[in-house]
Protein backbone atom coordinates (compact mmCIF):
# COMPACT_ATOMS: atom_id res chain seq x y z
CA UNK A 1 0.00 0.00 0.00
CA UNK A 2 1.63 3.18 -1.14
CA UNK A 3 -0.38 6.59 -0.29
CA UNK A 4 0.86 10.35 -1.16
CA UNK A 5 1.05 12.24 2.27
CA UNK A 6 1.18 15.90 3.01
CA UNK A 7 2.47 16.59 6.44
CA UNK A 8 1.73 20.25 7.82
CA UNK A 9 3.33 21.64 11.16
CA UNK A 10 1.02 23.66 13.83
CA UNK A 11 1.14 27.33 14.32
CA UNK A 12 0.34 26.41 18.02
CA UNK A 13 2.35 23.54 19.23
CA UNK A 14 6.08 23.35 18.15
CA UNK A 15 6.67 19.64 16.81
CA UNK A 16 2.74 18.74 16.12
CA UNK A 17 2.73 17.51 12.68
CA UNK A 18 -0.80 16.69 10.78
CA UNK A 19 -0.51 14.08 8.11
CA UNK A 20 -3.25 13.55 5.69
CA UNK A 21 -3.35 12.11 1.83
CA UNK A 22 -2.40 14.56 -0.60
CA UNK A 23 -5.28 13.84 -2.78
CA UNK A 24 -7.94 14.83 0.02
CA UNK A 25 -5.68 17.94 1.53
CA UNK A 26 -7.63 18.73 4.95
CA UNK A 27 -10.63 18.17 4.07
CA UNK A 28 -11.28 15.04 6.18
CA UNK A 29 -9.82 16.70 9.36
CA UNK A 30 -12.77 17.71 12.44
CA UNK A 31 -13.01 21.00 12.41
CA UNK A 32 -12.44 20.96 16.28
CA UNK A 33 -9.10 19.03 15.80
CA UNK A 34 -8.04 22.30 13.22
CA UNK A 35 -9.20 24.81 16.00
CA UNK A 36 -6.68 23.28 18.49
CA UNK A 37 -3.77 22.80 15.85
CA UNK A 38 -3.89 26.22 14.37
CA UNK A 39 -3.10 27.39 10.90
CA UNK A 40 -1.75 24.37 9.08
CA UNK A 41 1.81 24.97 7.62
CA UNK A 42 2.53 23.02 4.52
CA UNK A 43 5.90 21.55 5.19
CA UNK A 44 6.36 18.73 2.93
CA UNK A 45 5.22 15.52 0.86
CA UNK A 46 6.13 12.27 1.68
CA UNK A 47 5.48 9.05 -0.15
CA UNK A 48 4.80 6.40 2.25
CA UNK A 49 4.46 2.66 2.02
CA UNK A 50 4.97 0.21 5.09
CA UNK A 51 8.57 -0.36 4.63
CA UNK A 52 9.11 3.23 5.13
CA UNK A 53 11.19 3.81 8.67
CA UNK A 54 9.72 7.20 10.14
CA UNK A 55 11.75 8.81 13.07
CA UNK A 56 9.16 8.57 15.30
CA UNK A 57 6.19 7.51 14.08
CA UNK A 58 4.81 3.88 13.81
CA UNK A 59 4.71 3.69 9.87
CA UNK A 60 2.01 1.18 10.00
CA UNK A 61 0.02 3.60 12.52
CA UNK A 62 0.24 6.19 10.41
CA UNK A 63 -0.93 4.68 7.36
CA UNK A 64 -4.29 2.76 9.40
CA UNK A 65 -5.31 6.15 10.38
CA UNK A 66 -4.95 7.39 7.23
CA UNK A 67 -7.08 5.19 5.80
CA UNK A 68 -9.95 4.99 8.48
CA UNK A 69 -9.60 8.76 9.90
CA UNK A 70 -8.35 10.79 7.21
CA UNK A 71 -5.40 12.39 9.26
CA UNK A 72 -2.79 11.20 11.76
CA UNK A 73 -1.95 13.80 14.04
CA UNK A 74 1.73 13.61 15.29
CA UNK A 75 2.24 14.95 18.97
CA UNK A 76 5.17 16.91 19.90
CA UNK A 77 7.70 14.71 21.94
CA UNK A 78 7.31 14.75 25.45
CA UNK A 79 9.85 16.69 27.86
CA UNK A 80 11.88 14.00 29.02
CA UNK A 81 12.65 13.04 25.29
CA UNK A 82 13.88 16.58 24.81
CA UNK A 83 16.45 16.36 27.69
CA UNK A 84 17.62 12.68 26.59
CA UNK A 85 18.58 14.19 23.31
CA UNK A 86 20.04 17.25 24.39
CA UNK A 87 24.30 17.19 23.48
CA UNK A 88 26.32 16.33 26.46
CA UNK A 89 28.07 19.55 26.70
CA UNK A 90 24.68 21.36 27.44
CA UNK A 91 24.00 19.21 30.13
CA UNK A 92 27.28 19.88 31.71
CA UNK A 93 26.71 23.65 31.73
CA UNK A 94 23.52 23.67 33.78
CA UNK A 95 25.22 21.07 36.45
CA UNK A 96 25.72 22.86 39.73
CA UNK A 97 28.80 21.21 40.27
Amino acid sequence: MKRICSIYRSTKRNEMYLYVLKADALERVPETLMLAFGKAIHAFDLVLTPERKLSREDITKVLENLETQGYHLQMPPAEDEYIEHLPEELLRRNDPM
